[in-house]
Formats: C-alpha cells, sequence, structure tokens
C-alpha cells in the first residue's frame, strides 16, 4: 500500500510540474530543491540522473562531467543522451576533469561497457554532442552556479570526486555556500570492489575524496559501497522495472542488456559473494536521499577520513565514531533504507518518458 500510494503522489507531483493537473492540497508551495550532479555516467548514473529529472519537487542546475565509469568525452555523450530519453535537453552539461588530481590515470573499468552505457548505443563517435555542451569548464560552472544560489544548491556526486576537489581549491568557502553534499562512493566495513579495501570512486582518486571529505564542511551524506549492496532489490523487480512501457524503460533495458555487470550467474560480480545477488542501482540510492530524506531509515552520524598510503589501503573511507581524529566535521553515512519507498520512486522515475 505505501509502494501504491508512494507512486501515486510522485506521478502527481511530476504532472502538476508540467501543468498536466492541479496540485495537490497542501503542496502548492513546496519548496524546489535546487541540484548540481556530478556523474561519471555510467549505467548507474544514467538510472540516477533519471530519478532526479523525475522529481517533481528538484530543479537540476546543471550536471557536471568527469572521467570514470568511461572517458569524460564519452561521459558527457552518456549525459547528453539520458537528458534526450527524458525529453530535458534544455539541462545545461559541462566538460570536467579527465583524470586524477594527481597520479596517471589508471585503466578505466569497463564495468558497464568500454563506453559506460553497455556498448550497446548506435552514433558514439557522433560530433552532436560536442555542440550541445556547455563553454564553460565543470569546475568553473560548479563554483558559477553554487555563488548565484548560495545556501540552496544540494550538489550530488557520484564518480570519482576530482570535480569538488578543484572546485574547492579554487574557491575555499564553496563549501560553506552550499546547502549540502550527497556523495555515492567510499566504504564503512573495509571493504572494496577496485581493491580489497577501496571503493571505486574514491579509489580512482584517492587525493580528491580526502581532499573533499575534509575540506566540505558542509551537511554531507555518504551512501557507501557497502551499503548499496546490502540494500540490493530482487532480479525480479528489476524486469518489472524496465519492462514497463515507457520510452526511459526501454532505454535501462537496452543499456543492462548485454553489460556483465547485470548477469544474474552467482559469481560473476564480488559482491554476490559478499552480500548476495541482486539489482544494486549505486548511485540512485544517493540521489533518492537527495529527492526525499525518507527514504533513509537510519544514518550514523560520524567523523570520515580517506586512507592515503599503502598498498592495500589506499582510498579506503575509514569511519571514526569515536572521533579519535578530533575532526570538527562529521558526515552521515546511510546504513538503512526503507526499500518499498526507494522501489516506488524508481519505477515511477522511469514513466517520465
Amino acid at each position: 500500500m505505501c509502494s501504491s500510494f508512494y507512486r501515486r503522489l510522485l506521478l502527481k507531483f511530476w504532472r502538476v510540474q508540467r501543468g498536466i493537473c492541479q496540485p495537490l492540497d497542501g503542496f502548492v508551495n513546496m519548496a524546489q530543491k535546487l541540484v548540481i550532479i556530478d556523474t561519471d555516467c555510467g549505467i548507474d548514473d544514467a538510472l540516477a540522473i533519471i530519478v532526479d529529472l523525475a522529481a517533481p519537487n528538484v530543479k537540476i542546475l546543471g550536471i557536471t562531467c568527469c572521467f570514470g565509469n568511461a572517458d569524460v568525452d564519452n561521459v558527457c555523450q552518456n549525459v547528453m543522451r539520458v537528458l534526450s530519453v527524458c525529453g530535458q535537453t534544455q539541462i545545461p552539461v559541462f566538460k570536467g576533469s579527465a583524470g586524477p588530481l594527481v597520479k596517471a590515470v589508471r585503466s578505466l573499468k569497463d564495468h558497464f561497457g568500454t563506453d559506460g552505457l553497455g556498448d550497446v548505443l548506435e552514433n558514439r563517435d557522433s560530433e552532436i554532442w560536442k555542440n550541445r555542451i556547455q563553454k564553460d569548464q565543470a569546475v568553473h560552472a560548479m563554483i558559477r552556479l553554487i555563488n548565484e544560489n548560495q545556501g540552496e544548491v544540494s550538489l550530488i556526486a557520484l564518480g570519482p570526486l576530482t570535480n569538488l576537489a578543484l572546485a574547492v581549491k579554487l574557491d575555499p568557502t564553496l563549501p560553506q555556500k552550499l546547502k549540502d553534499l550527497y556523495i555515492m562512493g567510499g566504504n564503512m566495513e573495509g571493504m572494496g570492489n577496485v581493491t580489497p579495501c577501496a571503493e571505486f570512486n574514491f579509489g580512482m582518486d584517492a587525493e580528491s575524496s580526502y581532499i573533499v571529505l575534509e575540506e566540505y564542511t558542509c551537511t554531507t551524506h555518504i551512501a557507501t559501497w557497502e551499503f548499496t549492496c546490502r540494500s540490493k532489490l530482487p532480479w525480479e523487480f528489476f524486469d518489472e522495472l524496465v519492462n514497463q512501457d515507457t520510452s526511459a524503460a526501454r532505454f535501462m533495458k537496452k543499456i543492462t542488456s548485454k553489460c556483465w555487470a547485470f548477469s544474474r550467474d552467482f559469481g560473476i560480480n564480488k559482491k554476490d559473494f559478499l552480500f548476495g545477488q541482486g539489482f544494486v542501482p549505486y548511485d540512485a540510492y544517493a540521489v533518492a536521499a537527495c529527492v526525499d530524506s525518507s527514504v533513509i531509515t537510519e544514518s550514523v552520524e560520524c567523523a570520515v577520513r580517506v586512507e592515503m598510503q599503502g598498498e592495500l589501503g589506499r582510498g579506503m573511507m575509514v569511519l571514526d565514531p569515536s572521533n579519535t581524529l578530533n575532526k570538527g566535521h562529521r558526515v552521515f553515512v546511510m546504513r538503512k533504507c526503507d526499500d518499498l519507498k526507494f522501489s516506488a520512486m524508481l519505477k515511477t522515475s522511469l514513466q517520465i518518458a
């Protein structure tokens, strides 16, 4: 019943926003969230972006791109493709960091295909996206948009944190001008997916991850790798999700169709051994938490730090609940979510187009 009600409520909001019907009583003056998404757009980012696009109480000011699931040019194309599918091409897209802050670019994992979207889309070498990309560099755009909307912007980081680290170095006052920060990345139990102890986003640029968690002193919420894996959804739900008769659902079905990360054979994914099998829409958890805080039912507030040294520990996020590090800033690390509410949000989001 909760799932059905929530789905109807979101769909009503979506129709109100687009002028299809009148607002619900009590929601006429619902505050609009201003959002910037920083992404390395792979398949999970694509779904997460669609969730944000479909949210009736969210206005996306811009999408900044960085390397990660694919090279930054492919990432820009992927974002453009998602916006096109959803009929939201008016949202500005900015090209950002092509590699980590300090070290050389590591070989990009093809977790979601070499292009980040499953290697199934046509016209991958099209020059069209280059004409649509904004002239501003992503870091400069991020600083500008936050300064123009001080205290109002929620920044959602879905990839390596290079753009964010560069932004705070150019404008050290930037974090205090943010409303809040949502990150998908890091870990809370010392389990990793690219090394024994490091999660992909943090491991790809450990220096930037360290800088962001030390210098962004705004309210910060983190969806770690272990949290997202423990919050997995049944594959039966995934089938129901992508088999909806909408353009967005068909798009998600296509880009996941040949991707080994969506294989249901046990052992293909490391997470199967650690957490069991299931559908894990990693980045969507961070976006959902921003859209509706009630999706997250339990968090731990504590100091954190990213380990910079060591062959095995580099890039690992360490939780310090007793604050032995004597840090003045604590973050909220997500522990549990409302599966029914979250799955209803995903399903409704793919009805955007």
